[in-house]
């Protein structure tokens, strides 16, 4: 049998570490090489990757088989919804096995016509022809990992700038094309991140980060001259804080926030005046957290704080930035999420009871006085259980279009007429292979964790397959970090275990964002551990509520997610039956106290800086790689990505090198980690799927549900 060969056993090499009077012992600290060059550690991870392997031939048949499988399901000559963007309708195209996409546009030949919802771009032969701007399959055959972080084009549409990546490090280069002729403009801006943006049709502003991979910097750059002489616009020289970018709907102003995880402030940069560099709009207040937008004579700025810690909206003149009008005010059970503007209209994404919601209101015009809002309107959804994405819109329009899935529902694209209420469905992916989505039931549970705050939980489950006796397989996923919401949303691939019969369910556990910003405070910092009991309260929940039972209970986590598989795993090894931690944060004590990772000193608000007593004895008593024990552990499939700038390969190696040395049991634990990809995995929409296929069949094979044919 496969499983007979012995799995690899990492040489020992003593690192000691001492705080508090407290000595650590890392046997494993070798396997940390920041060049990803040492002989020795490549060498270990590709014995961990060839056991894998070996203990994974045998099922290789039938993974191939659920591979074909989900790739069936996607229907492959596809395109996105049209945006209306000018004169041009844009979209991605994606082709008939082909990795990646093309970036396409067509000309609109009645572009003075208001965009309306009812809006089709016409495809036949005497419309205008399809041109195709970038065809990134073309571009990646030279290179084995390709992503384009950014696709920007120009006000006039003339020029199109974009970000790419070719090794998974997200250090990008830009460059910029004629969008006619595809011809490229100058040399391209290297060592950047994807945070770009146009500042009219003849400048871009992007942003550069430090050796420690933190955005810290912003630059002005005038089409035609040397990257070496563009204009630093601001550097932000505190380590704790990174910057961002994003442009205001109205096309009139760049906005670079600073932000940490407390706190953000903002500067202007009006883009009819490059040359006059930044303005403060919101300044630098130690906890107070501001996004802002533009609208005509208006600043619109979302601003939380302690106090108002679900968010507020105001208004300001811009020409008098610190004298606002409160117009939305400051609610307990309502976060404000993000704000969408309109030339007369204002879209509102929020959150209650762990559910988003839209609610539109309409403005007066753009140079009167704003005073307040009227009454707004709801967008109704029909699942109980559901996500909503804002996407981007056409600014002088009434159109508000948003992405919504659930569990059974596929991402549809909605354009609503905020005059009118009305919506009308744009595009709906298409699921090939026999899907149904009434096959599906989707419900939402509550559970109360150990303190008696109630927990939601998504369940999503195939209503012909599952007995709903305690005898059914269970997938749980959990992320519970950095405020971030796993909002119930459809993966075609999931239908392969809902259809063998599995029961789905999200833990929205404390520390993420789904229940509003108190529910991410109560699960960080000295809080932490609530993510962790959380997710073991749902757990014991599904099981009383038989939904499964132990012997069918798989978990994932992912990153963040990681930590969180990684503690439960220390803290109850009894209670699942196999667990998946990809690129998991699992040494978390080691990493956030050592500044040169990058990444680390801004982490100091989420987990809490341990160079303080109190932090490090209580991020002690829950880092994975700190409490791995001689104790019985489930089946276990940790994956990893050499080049991860966010998790270090070397934490997840560490965490699996320590489990084999101390573990007591005969169950399964499995190492695969990519030497080509970083944090995301593949680049390639086929390729992923490979990694859904082989992570389904190590569930399955320890759950002994692959036929024995295969």
């Amino acid at each position: 049998m496969a499983e007979s060969r012995s799995p690899p056993v990492a040489k020992k090499v003593e690192h000691v570490m001492q705080m508090f009077g407290d000595v650590r012992v890392d046997n494993y600290y070798w396997l940390r090489d920041d060049s990803r060059c040492n002989p020795d550690m490549l060498s270990y991870l590709r014995e961990e990757n060839e056991y894998t392997d070996t203990v994974m031939s045998g099922t290789k048949q039938f993974e191939n088989q659920l591979f074909a499988e989900l790739r069936g399901r996607i229907k492959e000559d596809d395109i996105s919804a049209p945006l209306r963007k000018g004169p041009y309708y844009y979209y991605k195209k994606n082709l008939q096995g082909k990795e990646y996409v093309q970036h396409c546009r067509r000309l609109i030949t009645d572009n003075k016509a208001e965009p309306s919802v009812y809006d089709t771009m016409p495809t036949g032969p005497d419309s205008p022809p399809e041109h195709i701007i970038l065809d990134e399959n073309v571009k990646a055959q030279e290179h084995g990992y390709y992503r384009i972080g950014t696709f920007k084009v120009s006000p006039d549409h003339k020029l199109v700038a974009y970000a790419e990546d070719t090794k998974g490090d997200e250090i990008y280069t830009v460059h910029v094309i004629d969008s006619e002729a595809l011809t490229p403009l100058g040399q391209p801006l290297k060592g950047v991140t994807c945070y770009l943006q146009w500042a009219g049709n003849d400048a871009l502003v992007y942003v550069t980060m430090d050796e420690i991979l933190r955005p810290d910097k912003v630059w002005l750059h005038k089409l035609g001259t040397e990257q070496s002489s563009d204009v630093c616009l601001y550097h932000e020289k505190d380590d704790m804080f990174s910057l961002d970018l994003h442009a205001s709907e109205s096309h009139k102003y760049i906005f670079v926030a600073s932000e940490s995880k407390t706190t953000r402030f903002v500067f202007s940069l009006d883009v009819s005046k490059p040359e006059d560099g930044l303005r403060v709009l919101t300044p630098r207040v130690d906890g107070i957290d501001s996004s802002v937008s533009h609208r005509g004579n208006h600043f619109f700025i979302q601003r939380r704080s302690t106090e108002f810690y679900n968010s507020e909206l105001v208004s300001c003149s811009v020409d008098d930035p610190f004298k606002t009008t409160v117009l939305i005010p400051h609610r307990e059970s309502v976060k404000i999420q993000e704000i969408q503007l309109f030339r007369d209209h204002l879209a509102v994404f929020e959150r209650e009871q762990g559910l988003q919601k839209i609610t539109v209101y309409r403005l007066p015009a753009e140079e009167q006085p704003l005073n307040g809002l009227q009454a707004g309107r709801s967008v109704s959804f029909v699942d109980p259980v559901y996500k909503v994405n804002s996407t981007e819109s056409e600014f002088s329009s009434s159109v508000l279009r948003f992405c919504y899935s659930s569990l059974k529902t596929p991402p549809s694209v909605y354009d609503y007429d905020m005059d009118s209420g009305t919506s009308v469905i744009k595009k709906i992916d298409t699921v090939l292979g026999g899907f149904d989505a009434s096959n599906y039931v989707t419900e939402r549970k509550w559970v109360s964790a150990a303190d008696g705050t109630q927990i939601p939980i998504s369940i999503v489950y195939n209503k012909k397959l599952a007995k709903l006796d305690g005898s059914d397989p269970c997938l749980l996923y959990g992320y519970g970090s950095y405020e971030n919401s796993v909002d119930p949303y459809f993966k075609t691939s999931r239908l392969s275990l809902l259809d063998r019969g599995f029961v789905y369910v999200i833990a929205h556990v404390r520390g993420g964002g789904e229940m509003g910003r108190q529910w991410y405070e109560n699960g960080k910092l000295l809080k932490k551990k609530n993510t962790f009991t959380d997710f073991i309260a749902c757990a014991e929940s599904l099981i009383e509520l038989k939904y499964c039972s132990k012997e069918k209970l798989c978990v994932e986590g992912r990153s963040a997610g990681g930590l969180l598989m990684g503690a439960v795993l220390n803290m109850r090894p009894d209670l699942f039956k196999v667990v998946v931690a990809g690129v998991p944060f699992v040494d978390a004590l080691t990493t956030i106290l050592d500044p040169t990772i990058p990444l680390t000193t801004s982490e100091w608000e989420e987990w809490g800086d341990p160079r303080k007593e109190e932090y490090y004895f209580y991020m002690k008593s829950y880092s994975p790689v700190d409490n791995v024990t001689a104790q019985n552990y489930p089946n276990v499939l940790v994956t990893a990505g050499l080049n991860d700038p966010r998790v270090m390969y070397s934490e997840p190696a560490k965490f699996v090198a320590k489990l084999r040395e101390m573990k007591t049991d005969n169950n399964l634990l499995l190492f695969k980690c990519d030497l080509g990809a970083g944090h995301f995995s593949k680049s390639g929409r086929f390729e992923k799927l490979q990694e859904d296929a082989f992570t389904f069949t190590f569930m399955m094979k320890v759950l002994d549900m692959i036929p024995v044919s295969v």
